[in-house]
């Protein structure tokens, strides 16, 4: 059964990639220039990166991936300068110069058509990111060879109900997001998100209007608005949305609240309790890495009927029940029965 699973025309995904051997290669310079990869290469692809994490020895992206569009001449030029700098498409220039003189037009109109091909599509993004990432890295060492482990996971989330705002508060997009931008705290790197910069939360705290729009999209979709110290003050009531009041106050002077006691955390877990949400930001969740499509019933068995092909012939429908937390409707593709819940970072 193949893992991968992509929506047809738009689709929002959370995708994770690891080290080879999990090796701690990537210090903080090495996740700067991750950071500033990521956001090129996804203008290039033309998706959009609501938030993400790049942690020591692996990252997570929340994308939005938009329907497959045409693009004019000036559009492509400038997404090729935005990933290659204004060197690189001068080479190309030159490159479209040499065949034109030799009348090799087609060779010139063929290579526009695969630049476009790479656009708009989960793998090409997640395969340009990579690769480039990996030459740059194996540059800087004076090192060769394999980088990244294989194959990157993917989880198809389910889109927000745009008929009912509050419901998307428990949304499968919603809580990837927070899960993502915790990542740090579940590490123990830092106590607060906003204090790693490299994550979406930290950097749209340090002023990115990219990251801002993307926490300014995940909160609208469950009815928040207004400017961004708003908006800024509610993402940070959603992320520390469960625990005991700590006397910290927001920029704003709301009460703040602290993350669950992992002990408690993994007494729940020992005795076969159900935790709630905001304990499971405190949590390694597989359901949201290996879960393969994430989302209400009807999502997940909808996915399943379209892509009836890649699963089993025994297997009748998609939708599996998730374990170990009050997911409220939630469902995954995949039926996970080891080491579904952990308290630790993922």
């Amino acid at each position: 059964m193949s893992k991968r699973v992509k929506n047809d025309g738009q689709g929002y995904y959370h995708v994770v990639s690891r080290v080879v051997w999990k090796t701690f290669a990537l210090g903080n310079e090495e996740k700067e220039m991750f950071r500033k990869m990521l956001h090129a290469a996804a203008d290039f692809s033309g998706v959009k990166v609501l938030t993400y994490a790049v942690m020591s020895n692996h990252f997570h992206v929340l994308v939005d991936v938009p329907e497959r569009q045409a693009i004019s001449d000036a559009e492509l030029e400038r997404r090729l300068v935005r990933l290659y700098g204004r060197k690189g498409l001068a080479g190309i220039h030159n490159r479209w110069a040499i065949w034109k003189k030799q009348g090799s037009l087609q060779l010139i109109e063929d290579g526009q058509k695969r630049y476009k091909a790479r656009m708009y599509d989960l793998s090409a993004f997640m395969k340009t990111l990579k690769q480039r990432f990996a030459r740059w890295y194996n540059r800087r060492k004076g090192v060769t060879g394999t980088m990244w482990e294989e194959r990157f996971k993917s989880v198809l989330l389910e889109p927000p109900a745009s008929r009912n705002p509050e419901a998307n508060r428990q949304h499968a997009l919603s809580m990837i997001a927070a899960y993502i931008d915790l990542n740090a705290v579940r590490a123990g790197i830092v106590k607060d998100p906003k204090d790693y910069r490299w994550c979406g939360y930290g950097e749209a705290v340090s002023g990115s209007k990219d990251m801002r729009e993307g926490i300014r999209f995940i909160l609208q979709t469950f009815g928040c608005k207004g400017n961004w110290t708003a908006l800024a003050a509610a993402y940070r009531q959603y992320l520390f949305s469960i625990g005991e009041e700590s006397g910290q106050t927001d920029e704003i002077g709301q009460a703040l609240k602290r993350g669950i006691d992992k002990e408690k955390v993994a007494k729940v877990l020992k005795k076969g309790g159900k935790l709630l949400h905001g304990e499971l930001r405190q949590c390694r969740v597989r359901y949201f890495t290996d879960g393969m499509v994430l989302g209400s019933k009807e999502f997940v068995d909808e996915v399943f009927n379209r892509n009836r092909e890649r699963f089993s012939e025994k297997r009748k429908s998609g939708a599996r029940p998730m374990r170990w937390a009050q997911w409220e409707g939630l469902c995954s593709a995949r039926e996970l029965r080891k080491n579904v819940v952990t308290v630790s970072a993922g």
